[in-house]
């Protein structure tokens, strides 16, 4: 099963390299951008339901919602990180610090652990166990964090 994953993740991110380097330097920060609110935004439906008010909890939404975080740490984003994107591109802009572009064993070990902590949040929230989900929710959410207070600049 796992090296069926691995497979898939090789496939994904040398499909979402082809189709990215297609894309312009403000394109890609625009798609990127949406990925990570869209998974920000699941992250906070997840939260609403396990850590501020856990009377909402409602199973199938969590599940949901760790799916679409799970699909999206899996879709090859960082293939979204092409040449140009190191800076504001066009309208769009980036909050990336320079050191991801030089950086690169830690940036992908940094995602790679974004990626099991979002497969194991969608493999929790499968089963239903409200307090699993919101430890595995932490986990998930720390494994954002570490990126973000290494790679991204403050706004």
């Amino acid at each position: 099963m796992q090296i069926k994953k691995l497979v898939f993740a090789a496939v994904a991110l040398s499909v979402a390299a082809g189709a990215s380097a297609q894309m312009k330097p403000e394109d890609q920060i625009k798609a990127r951008k949406a990925g990570y609110a869209f998974m920000s935004w699941n992250m906070g439906k997840i939260k609403a339901q396990v850590v501020d008010n856990p009377a909402s909890f409602n199973k199938d939404q969590v599940a949901a919602a760790a799916n679409v975080i799970a699909a999206t740490a899996n879709s090859g984003m960082g293939a979204l990180y092409g040449p140009g994107t190191d800076k504001d591109a066009g309208n769009q802009k980036t909050r990336v610090k320079p050191e991801f572009f030089k950086e690169p064993d830690e940036v992908r070990k940094l995602a790679m652990a974004f990626v099991k902590e979002a497969n194991e949040l969608q493999k929790v929230a499968a089963t239903g166990d409200a307090a699993a989900i919101k430890a595995q929710f932490g986990k998930t959410g720390e494994s954002c964090k570490a990126c973000h207070d290494k790679f991204r600049k403050d706004e």
